[in-house]
């Protein structure tokens, strides 16, 4: 069996961590198993990763304290290197590449670092980290995967995206987990309080790059038109606070429900009519392959998101260039057509056509991680 440090798991259970542990949760752990590194106290998916039998290694982050930082690194890697045949790296910025540095000097041989979005410039100094890390990357890691080419590209030369040593890993999921049953529908709509209602959802953090502002302006114009529409937020994060007060200042309150964090997406999707997702960037995103597999219409920002995530008919993008009441009156054309009974009847072939189904997927790292 061979083992594998893996990085990115923080404590929040965001899309790159539910893409690991979609991983991690469907590998045959006869061939291979994962060990975690992190750098929060609480690490989301901690109960389930003990039970799987991953270990987790806590350390200091380099932002908290840095030369704590670098002597628990040290620490650590000089210790266990020894034990894994690869690392791999989940970033969504190459702000902090020390993880592959440390990988590297004490021994570890095949070193992955995987871009798991588009762009991530949240401060000056971590746009020049990234950009100075980008140039040397090559000297560090020995493999490089990407969610998306749009992903590859904010992280690889053109000289990496044109070698061997480059591929994509699809954000698989279990697609059955997510197909849509009437039942599970009715059992949430009535346990949220949602039943007779218009039920507009978004799953996210609440970060700039999830444009929270924007979904609720498209909300409000939506308020103008329905009596029953219902906004559900479901995630959490440092906007969150900032985004209750515009709901608060827009007269909304009664009409957007705060789920937070999450492990039951799939039954709330089902309790969804429409989902909203005005990103200002993405690599690939997941929520968007889950909301496809539950066979809800999908109304999403062109051009800030992949095309290549359009797996079903159910999908539409609107520029981000268009004022809200565009969007509204888009997702209105939806509402005023939605046939819920026909849900279950959307083809959703597209997914597992498109090798985002994960069953089949993790075969392929199987393979990969079981190299000597």
């Amino acid at each position: 069996m061979n083992k594998i440090l893996v990085f990115g798991i923080t404590d929040n259970p965001g899309g790159m961590e539910s893409v690991i542990m979609n991983y991690y949760k469907n590998i045959d752990k006869t061939k291979v198993q994962f060990d975690f590194l992190c750098n929060t106290e609480k690490v989301a998916y901690e109960n389930e990763i003990i039970a799987l039998g991953g270990n987790i290694f806590r350390i200091t982050a380099r932002s908290n304290n840095i030369k704590k930082y670098r002597k628990e690194m040290k620490g650590f890697f000089s210790t266990n290197a020894k034990k894994y045949s690869a690392i791999w790296v989940n970033l969504c910025s190459l702000a902090n590449i020390d993880y592959l540095k440390y990988a590297k000097k004490y021994g570890i041989k095949y070193r992955i670092i995987h871009s798991h979005n588009s762009e991530n410039d949240t401060t000056f100094l971590r746009a020049i980290l990234h950009k100075n890390n980008k140039r040397i990357i090559q000297k560090y890691a020995t493999d490089f995967w990407a969610c998306s080419d749009e992903a590859g590209k904010w992280f690889y030369s053109k000289e990496i995206l044109d070698s061997h040593k480059y591929r994509i890993v699809n954000n698989a999921i279990d697609v059955e987990k997510y197909r849509f049953r009437e039942e599970c529908r009715k059992k949430y709509r009535k346990d949220l309080g949602l039943e007779n209602k218009i039920v507009i959802g978004n799953v996210g953090r609440f970060h700039f790059q999830k444009n929270h502002e924007f979904l609720i302006e498209i909300f409000a114009e939506l308020r103008k038109k329905y009596d029953n529409v219902q906004l559900v937020l479901v995630g959490q994060g440092e906007l969150q606070n900032h985004i209750k007060d515009k709901v608060n200042k827009l007269g909304l309150n009664d009409f957007v429900t705060f789920l937070g964090v999450r492990n039951d997406i799939a039954g709330i999707m089902n309790a969804m009519d429409i989902f909203l997702f005005p990103s200002l960037f993405e690599g690939m995103p997941l929520v968007l392959i889950e909301a496809q597999a539950s066979a809800l219409p999908c109304v999403v920002s062109k051009d800030a998101i992949p095309e290549k995530v359009k797996m079903t008919d159910q999908l539409m993008f609107i520029p981000l260039e268009k004022e809200a009441s565009y969007w509204a009156d888009k997702i209105s054309d939806i509402i005023d057509n939605l046939e819920i009974s026909k849900r279950k009847n959307i083809n959703i072939r597209g997914i597992l056509e498109c090798g985002y189904d994960i069953k089949t997927e993790v075969e392929k790292l199987e393979k990969f991680f079981g190299r000597k």
